[in-house]
C-alpha cells in the first residue's frame, strides 16, 4: 500500500469517519522482560556474526530438510528460513556430496544477500568430512557434534578431531548430546555403578546424569583440543517435557556455557507446538536457555517456516523478545455466528506479515505495534482500547457499526461493505504516522 499526504487518508471513507480527530499517541505496554534479572549467566559465543549467550537475546535457529547436496533446494531453503526471521540454519553434513555443496550453498546465499550463518550438523562421519574438505569446514560458521555418534572404538580421538579443525578454523562448535544416541559406553558404566548403591537411584535420573556427563566431559575434551571456552555451545536433548525441563536444569547449574533448546522430537500440529512451548517456556522463564528450535515435523509439503514463527512466538510471549507487530482477536461465541471477523483477523495478520519486511527496515519500532479485532461489545471496545489501533465489529443483533479506536480514543465509526479495506487503510496511515517519525528522531 503507496504511502499519502497527511490528511489523503480521509478521502473516500464513509461518511461517519471525522477528518478532524487526530492521532494521540499514547506508550506502548513494556511486557514483562525476564532477562533482567532472572538469566543464567553465561559466557558469549560468535557464531558468525551472531553472539549467544545471557548478555544477548536469545536466539532463533531452524534447520533445513532438503537434500545438501542439492545445493540450488538448500540455498533456497535456507533463504527462506532466514527471511522468516531464523538467525542460525542448521544443514546436514552427511556424505562427501554434501560436504562438497556446502560452500556452493555459501556463494549462492551470498549472492542473494542472506547473511545468515550456516551450521554443520554432523554424525559418525564428521571427522572424515571436514579433514578432507576443508572448503566445507571454512564455509560453515558452526559444527554441531554428537559425542555418542563420533564413533565407538575411537570416540575421543574422532572427536578431537573435530574440535581441532573447529580451532584451526576460528569456528564455534555446538556438542549436542541427545536421549536416543547416548554414548553407550558411558551409560552402561554409569547404570552399572547405580546398580551397586545401597540406594540406587531411578533409572531415567541416570540416564539424565549420564546425558550431562556426556556433554561436560565433551566440553572438557574440546578445550583441551584447543576449543576456546567461549566457542562452545551445549545442548541435551530429549523428546519429553519433563525430562527436557530436568536435564537443563541440572545441566545450566553445572557449568556457564550457553545452552541451546529444544525437544528433539517436537512433534506435528500441535502437539508439536504444544509440548515445544510448555518445556522452553519453563525453562527460558528460570532464566535458561540462549537459542532455542522448535523442531516441528511438518506435513507433507508443508512450510519449513512454521517452526521459525513458533519459536518467534514463545519469546514474544514471553516478552524476552519482540518480532512482529501482535494481533489481538477474540474466539468467537454465540454472539459472533458471522465469521466476518474472523477473515479480517486473517487478513490483517495477512497484511501485517506482507507489508513487516519492508516496514522492518524502515519503521524497526514497528515490532511494538498491537492491533485488536473483535467480534462483538462484549470485550470489543475495551480490547480495542488498550491496542494502539483496535476495530470492534457488531455481533450477531447488534448495530451494524464497527468503532475502530486509536491510540485508546474512538477515532471513527466504520459502516457497509468496505470495513476491510477502510480499516487497513486506517492502519496504513496510523504505521506512517507513528513510525515514520519515530524513525526520523532515532536518526537524528
Amino acid at each position: 500500500m503507496r504511502g499519502r499526504e497527511p490528511g489523503e487518508l480521509l478521502t473516500g471513507l464513509p461518511p461517519c469517519v471525522s477528518p478532524a480527530i487526530s492521532f494521540h499517541r499514547i506508550p506502548p505496554q513494556e511486557p514483562h522482560n525476564l532477562t533482567i534479572e532472572h538469566r543464567r549467566s553465561t559466557v558469549t559465543v560468535r557464531v558468525g556474526g551472531v553472539p549467544v549467550g545471557s548478555e544477548h537475546p536469545v536466539v532463533v535457529q531452524s534447520m533445513t530438510n532438503t537434500d545438501t547436496a542439492d545445493a540450488v533446494s538448500t540455498a533456497g531453503q535456507v533463504a527462506e528460513l532466514a527471511g522468516a526471521g531464523s538467525q542460525l540454519v542448521r544443514i546436514t553434513v552427511n556424505n562427501d556430496e554434501a560436504a562438497v555443496a556446502v560452500p556452493e550453498i555459501a556463494r549462492r546465499l551470498d549472492e542473494l544477500g542472506v547473511s545468515v550463518p550456516l551450521i554443520g550438523d554432523f554424525h559418525y562421519n564428521g571427522h572424515l568430512l571436514l579433514t578432507k574438505h576443508q572448503a566445507c569446514a571454512q564455509a560453515l560458521a558452526k559444527y554441531r557434534i554428537n559425542p555418542g555418534n563420533v564413533g565407538s572404538k575411537r570416540r575421543d580421538e574422532n572427536f578431537r578431531t573435530i574440535a581441532r579443525i573447529a580451532a584451526d578454523n576460528g569456528k564455534a562448535i555446538r556438542i549436542g548430546v541427545n536421549w536416543g544416541s547416548l554414548d553407550q559406553d558411558l551409560l552402561t558404566t554409569m547404570m552399572e555403578a547405580n546398580a551397586t548403591r545401597s540406594d540406587p537411584s531411578d533409572s531415567t535420573d541416570v540416564y539424565i546424569e549420564a546425558m550431562i556427563e556426556s556433554a561436560l566431559r565433551s566440553a572438557t575434551l574440546a578445550e583441551d583440543s584447543g576449543v576456546p571456552h567461549d566457542a562452545i555451545i551445549l545442548s541435551a536433548k530429549v523428546s519429553g517435557v519433563e525430562q527436557l525441563v530436568e536435564v537443563y536444569r541440572r545441566l545450566g547449574a553445572r557449568c556457564d556455557y550457553p545452552l541451546h533448546l529444544g525437544l528433539t522430537e517436537a512433534g506435528m500440529g500441535t502437539k508439536g507446538i504444544i509440548a515445544s512451548t510448555a518445556a522452553l517456556s519453563i525453562l527460558m522463564s528460570e532464566g535458561i536457555g540462549d537459542t532455542i528450535r522448535v523442531s516441528l515435523t511438518p506435513v507433507p509439503g508443508g512450510d519449513r517456516t512454521e517452526e521459525v514463527r513458533v519459536a518467534q512466538q514463545i519469546l514474544q510471549s514471553l516478552g524476552l523478545r519482540r518480532f512482529n507487530p501482535q494481533v489481538t482477536a477474540c474466539p468467537g461465541c454465540g454472539r459472533t455466528t458471522s465469521t466476518f471477523f474472523q477473515h479480517m483477523a486473517q487478513d490483517i495478520e495477512s497484511y501485517l506479515r506482507d507489508q513487516m519486511p519492508a516496514w522492518r527496515d524502515r519503521y524497526p519500532a514497528i515490532v511494538d505495534l498491537r492491533v485488536a479485532v473483535m467480534g462483538c461489545v462484549v470485550n470489543g471496545p475495551g480490547e480495542s482500547k488498550h491496542a494502539d489501533i483496535g476495530i470492534s465489529l457488531p455481533g450477531t443483533s447488534e448495530e451494524p457499526k464497527a468503532p475502530v479506536y486509536v491510540d485508546g480514543k474512538l477515532f471513527v465509526t466504520l459502516k457497509g461493505d468496505t470495513i476491510v479495506p477502510d480499516f487497513l487503510r486506517i492502519l496504513d496511515d496510523y504505521v506512517e504516522r507513528r513510525y515514520a517519525s519515530a524513525a526520523a528522531e532515532a536518526l537524528a
